[in-house]
């Protein structure tokens, strides 16, 4: 029975680094994918587990306190059990909403993994929704539900009870809802030059153009969008790399933003 070991700092600046790369290159994911799936645990655990890209060879269970909570299924039948839920995926006729809460809810009770489930779900997630919906690539569920864990923990135990995927299903419909709502609220804002850049700095994007920039803000005009990314010059949040219609920028290590 494996039990999950306490975090340390240089651990959690490990997930973090790792969470970030992932995230800046979901489209070299296909949902659909077991080599995918594999692959994006691989660089999601690197340096943090062993056996990273592998599914799990030994028993588990999600321990709480003293008690057991949830005893995964015997490791001889993860293999089957992923392809079948990947099948799911690829011939299902539901809606993606539908789709991507069944499939995070039956990956954590397949437990594929020794650690990093809990993460591998909510980034498959996000994959399945942003392949229709490409606004989800900037709703990550990883953020969404460390807000109150809690709730998504008391979800997955639920659904594990009543063996049916109901009311996870329900708990997830409403953070995408509620998630959804305060992106609409923010984007109904009369946004100011420092609001723009603080939320654009927020989405970690690596590097980009004028374009990427004014495809997150598409009510200014590219003279906006210039003034926007000058200001963010002299603020050091990004680098300037290239000149004229070649110019890109790059985010650099500071990123606080202030008046």
């Amino acid at each position: 029975m494996k039990r999950k070991w306490l975090s340390d700092p240089t651990k959690d600046v490990l997930e973090v680094l790792n969470a970030i790369e992932i995230y800046e290159n979901l489209n070299q994911l296909n949902p659909n994918s077991e080599k995918s799936f594999l692959k994006a645990h691989q660089n999601l655990m690197k340096s943090l587990l062993g056996d990273v890209g592998k599914y799990r060879k030994q028993s588990v269970g999600v321990v709480k306190g003293s008690k057991v909570k949830h005893l995964a299924p015997p490791f001889e039948n993860v293999p089957f059990l992923m392809k079948h839920l990947l099948e799911y995926l690829k011939t299902s006729k539901e809606i993606e909403l539908i789709k991507s809460c069944v499939f995070h809810y039956e990956m954590e009770f397949i437990h594929p993994f020794l650690d990093g489930n809990g993460r591998m779900g909510r980034l498959w997630q996000t994959l399945i929704l942003m392949q229709k919906y490409p606004l989800f690539e900037f709703l990550p569920f990883e953020t969404l539900i460390s807000n109150d864990q809690d709730k998504y923990y008391k979800a997955l135990d639920q659904s594990n009870k009543s063996g049916r995927s109901t009311k996870f299903i329900e708990y997830m419909l409403n953070v995408i809802d509620v998630s959804m709502n305060k992106l609409l609220d923010f984007n109904n804002r009369t946004l100011i030059e420092i609001d723009r850049l603080e939320y654009f700095v927020s989405l970690n994007k690596s590097e980009f153009s004028r374009k990427d920039y004014m495809d997150i803000f598409k009510d200014i005009s590219s003279s906006t969008a210039s003034r926007d990314l000058k200001r963010g010059l002299e603020l050091n949040l990004f680098e300037k790399i290239g000149e004229k219609n070649k110019t890109t920028y790059r985010i650099s290590g500071h990123n606080s933003v202030q008046n």
